[in-house]
C-alpha cells in the first residue's frame, strides 16, 4: 500500500497530496510544524509536542485548525493508514492560502493543516548511536524568533548541507559570540571537565526541544547536574562527552567536532546511559 497523507480534510495517496499555489506556507513560509517519533504505533513526548505546537501558533497568530481531540483522531488515522508502528509523523500548519499580500490574509482564512507519517528502521539508528557521530561547525545566521517551530528554515538547510558535504551528521550553529546555540535540526549537549551536563538556555536564541526538556527532567530524576548555560566550541572540543538530542534521533553521540575527536573518540558512559534512559522512558510512555 502506497503513502497516505492528510491535507485539508482529506487522506490522499501521497504523490497526488498538494496544496493551493498561493499557500502562505509556500509563498511566505508562513507556517509552523511539529515531529513526533512513533514507538510502537504510539507518540513519544506527545504532551510535549502539542503544546509546542499551541505556542508557535499563539506566537505567529495562526488559528488552530482543529480542536486537540480532533487533531488526535487524524494523526492516529494517519499513523493507521500507513501502518506506521516504528517511525516519524509530521504536521505542518499555515495561514492558509490568499492571495498574494505580505500582510495577514482576511480574519476567517482557514489555515492549511498537512499530515504525513514515514516509517524509520530504529535499528539502524541504535546502529549509528553505538558508533557515535560527526558535527561540524557553522556560523548561525537564523532570524530572531527560533523559540518558534517555523517552516522558515533555508538557514538551517544550507547549514545541514554543509554537514552532509563534509561527511557529518549534523552542524552545530555558533553565534557571534563564539558561543554554540544549537544544531540545525538538534539540540547541543556536552559533559564538561567538571562532569555536569551543559545545553544552551532557552532564554537564547533557540529552539525549545521536546526530547531536550524531557531528558533535563530525566537527569534531574538521577541527581546528575544539569546546567542550563553556553559553552564555546572550545569547550565542546575539549569536553568529557558530547551529544545531540531530537525527536528523530533521541540522544546520540558526537564523537568528533570539525574533524577533532571528543574524549576518545567513541561514545560516553554517560551519553550510553541517557540513551537508554530515554528510550526506555518514551517507548514507556507513549500514548
Amino acid at each position: 500500500m502506497g503513502r497516505i497523507a492528510y491535507v485539508n480534510g482529506r487522506y490522499q495517496p501521497h504523490g497526488e497530496a498538494a496544496v493551493h499555489v498561493e499557500d502562505r506556507g509556500f509563498q511566505f513560509a508562513d507556517g509552523v510544524y511539529e515531529v513526533w517519533a512513533v514507538m510502537g504505533g504510539r507518540l513519544s513526548d506527545a504532551e510535549g509536542h502539542f503544546e509546542r505546537l499551541a505556542r508557535s501558533l499563539r506566537e505567529l497568530r495562526i488559528p488552530e485548525p482543529m480542536s486537540r481531540g480532533a487533531l488526535t483522531l487524524v494523526l492516529r488515522e494517519v499513523l493507521r493508514r500507513n501502518r506506521v508502528r516504528d517511525g516519524l509523523l509530521y504536521l505542518q500548519v499555515t495561514r492558509g492560502a490568499a492571495p498574494r499580500d505580505h500582510a495577514f490574509p482576511d480574519a476567517g482564512t482557514p489555515p492549511t493543516l498537512v499530515v504525513t507519517a514515514k516509517p524509520l528502521d530504529y535499528a539502524a539508528l541504535e546502529a549509528k548511536a553505538q558508533r557515535g557521530v560527526a558535527v561540524i561547525t557553522q556560523p548561525d545566521q537564523r532570524w530572531g524568533r527560533c523559540d518558534i517551530k517555523t517552516v522558515g528554515l533555508l538557514p538551517n538547510v544550507l547549514a545541514k548541507q554543509a554537514a552532509k558535504e563534509a561527511g557529518a551528521y549534523e552542524a552545530w550553529l555558533v553565534d557571534r559570540d563564539g558561543l554554540v546555540t544549537e544544531g540545525s535540526s538538534t539540540n547541543a549537549w556536552i559533559v564538561d571537565a567538571n562532569g555536569r551536563l551543559r545545553t544552551r538556555d532557552t532564554g537564547a536564541n533557540i529552539l525549545r526541544g521536546v526530547t531536550r526538556n524531557t531528558l533535563i527532567g530525566l537527569a534531574e530524576e538521577l541527581q546528575m547536574p544539569v546546567e542550563e548555560r553556553p559553552f564555546t566550541v572550545t569547550e565542546a572540543k575539549s569536553a568529557r562527552e558530547a551529544f545531540l538530542t531530537a525527536a528523530s534521533a533521541f540522544v546520540t553521540p558526537v564523537v568528533s567536532i570539525d574533524g577533532e575527536p571528543i574524549g576518545d573518540g567513541a561514545p560516553g558512559p554517560v551519553t550510553r546511559r541517557l540513551r537508554a534512559l530515554y528510550v526506555e522512558s518514551a517507548r514507556s510512555q507513549a500514548v
